[in-house]
């Protein structure tokens, strides 16, 4: 209960939220609101008797109703596990592909069918960049779903540039006209 601003001689009243639940508990509750009650105690109390309480009392009945239903907070559940998987790769030319032999034989169909591109000479589906990425990004959505139909999972990954240092040149070996003088 606080002091009403701007209004003298009247007081905001509000239920608070009861200890020991979680904020899961309150989901899907018709939470009560406060109301502005006269100064007048009498008044008041039968205001907030009449108002608030039973609006309190259905609220916190299914607070508990969910505490009891659901004591911890809801998770989703694991994936199922599959056998079959499709690794796709994010090229650094853009192009979205996965090794011709890595992919099941059951999936050659929907990735022609997506727009994916046999390249003999890489050995690869490739989706290529051409399709922008609204495009791939439609494309990548509807191969997930129906691979996922067939029991097939699909990983996403990108490529990562090799980090090998360049050889570095040998340092060259000065000759001295001493030293190839006595070699002779």
């Amino acid at each position: 209960m606080l002091e009403r601003p701007r209004h003298p001689r009247q007081y905001l009243v509000a239920p608070l939220q009861p200890a020991g639940f979680l904020p899961h508990h309150f989901r899907g509750v018709d939470e009560p609101t406060g109301i502005a009650v006269p100064d007048d105690p009498a008044r008041a109390a039968a205001a907030v008797s009449r108002r608030v309480l039973p609006r309190f009392r259905i609220a916190l009945a299914a607070v508990r109703h969910n505490a009891t239903v659901q004591p911890e907070p809801p998770h989703r559940p694991e994936p199922p596990q599959v056998a079959r998987v499709v690794t796709l790769t994010w090229y650094q030319d853009g192009a979205l592909g996965a090794p011709y032999k890595s992919v099941p034989e059951d999936a050659h169909t929907d990735l022609y069918g997506l727009g994916f591109q046999y390249h003999p000479h890489q050995a690869a589906f490739l989706l290529p960049a051409a399709y922008g990425e609204d495009g791939r990004d439609l494309r990548l959505r509807a191969l997930v779903h129906q691979l996922a139909q067939k029991g097939i999972g699909v990983n996403l990954r990108h490529t990562t540039t090799p980090t090998i240092a360049a050889p570095r040149p040998a340092a060259p070996v000065p000759t001295s006209p001493s030293v190839t003088a006595h070699r002779r």
